[in-house]
């Protein structure tokens, strides 16, 4: 978490590791479990939200820990010495802090992070973890939660509150935070490496991936079910678990290559194989099957709704699906479409395409004029924002429609307007 000290020099906090210990003969320092449980409790009894997820965690004795830390199995390897000079309130709030790392997946997203930046040792380890501090640290404290005193928060470094650990780590280099924090350790649970006090996967006591998950969504539920009670960050953490990010780019190339290989798209009888079921009829000829490359034919939404990132969104899955047809551009052809339908033109470099538009929507001009091209295309992909009439009836080719997402509130020039929905025969996924 934990409790940080900030970047200036300041006294030895009671929350700071321990030096290099006590006198030679000293008998070791034995951890206060009633005192540990207690804290958990009043971290139950402030942020009863977070109840299942603090019972769930395991606790560990470690005094090779600076403080607390957690790793992704849900084991909370705790200092005895930390806890001794601990107020219960206050290590009630490491509680809480603690299991923010868990249930908002700091060690998934950790890993990611580091991988794709190529950022590994302790350096990097540590702006992970203030980073996932700061997202955590911004909105856990107050009613019956005391801040402790130099909990690293994003106004340190002058940053704003309400970002996620990633956003924190483009923004700065935390340089400043570094040389003061190099004690702090939340574990592999807040930035994704492993620590060598840490169990690991065959330890005793880890919760399966199947059993964080249920723990996740139990949270989840119970922030939904009383939402006033949790700040905008758990509570947009709660509509996240519930309804997680899709990876749009992959559903849209599933649905679009589903659709090219699905029988009937491409497909063609010809004389010139017969087939080879004629040899079960002397003196019929039957033509054979011919598999054929299919024809796909995208309809973008050029109105004035939908923005020119979307339309930058839009030239990407163009190429996309070029791909996807065996690189054929003579297989792609495009239609920009607004309230009314610019001819199709065969994709050739989707730097050179340009999209004419800007007015109202009607993509029903844009599946008329899709439909109208020779050959006629076996799959039409329509990228739009929803904003528009559908054709009223079913067209004789596969569809799939690319849906820029809208609140329900959306602005158009008609107050009285109501879209209607994509239809039930396309396959509908959500960009972005």
């Amino acid at each position: 978490m934990r409790p940080l000290a900030p970047p200036r020099p300041v006294e030895a906090a009671p929350w700071e590791p321990p030096g290099a210990g006590g006198p030679a003969g000293r008998p070791e320092l034995r951890l206060d479990t009633r005192k540990l449980l207690a804290a958990r409790l009043h971290a139950v009894k402030v942020r009863p939200y977070l109840a299942e997820a603090l019972f769930a965690l395991h606790v560990v004795e470690d005094p090779s820990v600076p403080t607390m830390a957690v790793d992704a199995h849900w084991r909370c390897y705790v200092s005895p010495a930390f806890v001794a000079r601990m107020p219960v309130e206050e290590l009630a709030g490491v509680w809480v802090h603690e299991v923010s790392h868990l249930l908002r997946d700091h060690h998934a997203r950790g890993e990611r992070y580091a991988g794709k930046h190529g950022e590994h040792g302790p350096g990097p380890r540590l702006r992970r973890n203030i980073a996932a501090d700061f997202e955590i640290n911004d909105d856990i404290y107050g009613d019956g939660l005391p801040r402790p005193r130099g909990a690293v928060v994003p106004s340190l470094l002058r940053l704003p509150s309400g970002l996620l650990m990633e956003e924190y780590l483009r923004s700065t280099s935390m340089s400043p935070l570094a040389a003061d924090l190099a004690w702090l350790d939340c574990g592999s649970g807040a930035d994704g490496q492993p620590r060598p006090w840490e169990l690991g996967p065959e330890g005793a006591h880890g919760l399966t991936r199947r059993q964080r998950d249920a723990v996740r969504f139990r949270v989840a539920q119970g922030i939904k079910g009383r939402p006033g009670d949790a700040p905008e960050g758990w509570r947009r953490w709660a509509d996240e678990a519930f309804h997680p990010p899709q990876p749009w780019r992959q559903l849209l190339g599933a649905a679009v290559r589903s659709a090219i290989g699905a029988p009937g798209a491409g497909d063609n009888h010809s004389y010139r194989r017969p087939s080879r079921r004629s040899a079960s009829l002397p003196g019929v000829l039957l033509p054979g099957l011919r598999r054929t490359p299919a024809r796909v034919c995208v309809v973008i939404d050029t109105s004035a709704s939908v923005s020119d990132g979307e339309l930058g969104s839009a030239l990407l899955e163009v190429a996309a699906i070029t791909r996807a047809v065996g690189g054929r551009r003579d297989l792609v052809t495009l239609v920009s479409c607004d309230a009314a339908a610019r001819t199709a033109v065969p994709v050739c470099r989707a730097e050179n395409i340009e999209l004419l538009g800007g007015g109202g929507t009607d993509l029903r001009a844009g599946f008329a004029r899709a439909l109208r091209a020779r050959p006629r295309p076996d799959v039409i992909v329509a990228l739009t924002d929803g904003q528009t009439p559908w054709p009223s009836a079913q067209p004789p080719c596969r569809t799939v429609v690319g849906l820029f997402p809208r609140p329900a509130d959306a602005d158009t020039d008609d107050p009285d307007y109501v879209p209607d929905l994509p239809p039930p025969w396309a396959r509908v996924v959500t960009i972005g």
